[in-house]
This record gives C-alpha cells, structure tokens and sequence, in this order.
C-alpha cells in the first residue's frame, strides 16, 4: 500500500504582484509577497503579504490567542469576518512570514497579476503533466467492469497517483448517478461528480470531469477519471494497489475546501 506524504511547508518570495480584494475593492497589493507552500489538514499554499502592503483601516476588531492575531477584513461597507491573519510560528523555514498577513480564499477574492486565482496559490514546484497512452485501463467496483479503455489519458501530478483519464464512450454510464458534489482546483479547473452504483453497493463521488478546464490544461476536457483509492483499476493486465491519499474517503472530495473552511 502507498501512502502519499506531503512536503513540509516552506515559505519563498515570488515575483508576482498579488492583490487581494473584498467586493470592487482592494485589501491588499504587493511586490513582494512570500509564497507559504504547504498541504494537509494545516491548510494549502498560500500567499502573505507585508502588513505594510494593506490598505489602511482594513483590518478592524483585531484577536489575539495561541501566537495568531485575526481580523475582521472591512472596506467599501463590505464586511468578511475573521478573514485575516498571521502565521502563528513564523520561524526556520517559515522565518520569512513575520509581519506578513494571510487573507481568506473563501470569502476574498486573489489575483496573481491580474488574473484571477481560487481555492489556492498555485505551487510552482508542483506540476500537472498529461500523456495521451494506449494502455488498457479496467475500472471494477462491485464485481463489474465499469470501464474498459485503451486510449486513456494519464495525468501526472506532484506527489499524487497517476490519474487515468477516459473517454465517456469507454464507460458504462448506466452505473453512473450523478452527484450534487463539485470541486475547483486551480491547476485544472472545477470538477463535477458522480457515484457508482452496482445493485445496492454505492462508492460515492468517486467519479470526476472537468467539462470547462482551465486554458493551461485542455486535455482534460470532458473525460472521466475515478479515485483508484476506493475502485480497483487494472492497467495493461495488472491490478493497481489502492493508495492511501486525502481521498482514500469520499469525505476527501471536498478536502481543498476543508482545508480553509475556517478561513
């Protein structure tokens, strides 16, 4: 069985001018952010920005406990509660992020540039690689063959599984239900779901598409991939071991926005 650890977090500067903003107005600009990059239940990559970089009166009803301060973000009679922050141990590799403030991604918006980013920073170590392949890929759940393809396409992605992406005419649809659940990923796009249902076994949103990726990832375009952590995959005859990740559960579909729900 393979567990897939996560790096521990560092802090590094980046050349990206990143704002942050609350309704049409903007919270914070700057040069000279660091890049927090970091996975896990702790949360994922992000930016801090100089306090000096935040536009003045902001930051109001400000908390103080366990080495972290908060605030309330307030402009333009816009109000986001607790949606600011330092890092509570800014030291060794975090050392960088003293004086620096974290904003929410869940109820601000972030620009690198000006392009909008969400869920997360985007990491530049981590990379999304994808292959078009003619391996034989097999998906089984419940004793049946879900789906039989030899024109997947495999997507390679930093410290997680081989992804097997496949045609919808290489599926049998019929034991697919579709799910309310979606996701967003800022390297790929937001995924719709879907369960598979064999009699009365159901494996929950283990089934995603991205039908409108983002332009730095086309070919992914409307294909469907499965968790092999909770179905069995078999590739070119050989069965795939199922790996231990944050989507070992069907909890693990909404871990990007777990991870800063309180944010």
């Amino acid at each position: 069985m393979t567990s897939f650890e996560p790096p521990p977090p560092f802090a590094e500067p980046t050349g990206r001018r990143i704002r942050v903003r609350l309704g049409d107005e903007i919270v914070a600009q700057s040069d000279r952010a660091q890049l927090l990059v970091q996975y896990g239940p702790g949360g994922l990559p992000t930016y801090y920005l100089p306090a000096t970089d935040v536009v003045s009166g902001a930051l109001v009803d400000e908390q103080a406990a366990g080495g972290q301060r908060t605030w309330t973000v307030q402009v333009g009679g816009k109000r986001a509660e607790r949606a600011a922050w330092t890092h509570p141990g800014p030291r060794g590799a975090l050392a960088a992020l003293a004086d620096h403030v974290s904003f929410s991604w869940r109820q601000l918006e972030w620009y690198e540039e000006d392009e909008r980013v969400v869920m997360h920073a985007r990491d530049p170590h981590h990379r999304v690689d994808t292959l078009r392949s003619s391996r034989r890929v097999q998906v089984l759940a419940g004793g049946q063959v879900v789906a039989d393809s030899v024109r997947p396409l495999l997507l390679f992605e930093t410290t997680l599984p081989t992804r097997y992406y496949l045609p919808f005419d290489d599926v049998r649809t019929e034991f697919l239900e579709a799910s309310d659940a979606t996701s967003v990923c800022p390297y790929k796009g937001r995924a719709r779901y879907w369960s598979i249902r064999v009699g009365d076994a159901v494996v929950k949103d283990v089934a995603w598409s991205y039908p409108d990726p983002i332009p730095e990832n086309p070919k992914v375009r409307d294909l469907v991939a499965f968790f092999q952590e909770r179905v069995d995959l078999v590739v070119d005859g050989e069965a795939l071991g199922r790996p231990v990740t944050p989507w070992s559960t069907a909890d693990g579909v909404a871990q990007g926005d777990a991870a800063h729900r309180d944010r």
